[in-house]
């Protein structure tokens, strides 16, 4: 039943869309956390 259910074109493009909405969001969120763009720790009272 579900097979069938995820085979249907639309219900597959708004999964991948889904899906890839949130990977996409993953990535920005955790690129955040990187500090590009910071400056470092010693650098900030200059």
């Amino acid at each position: 039943m579900f097979t069938r259910f995820f085979r249907r074109p639309t219900i597959n493009f708004v999964i991948r869309t889904l899906f890839y909405f949130v990977v996409i969001l993953a990535l920005v969120y955790l690129y955040s956390y990187s500090g590009v763009g910071e400056g470092h720790f010693i650098y900030n009272e200059f």
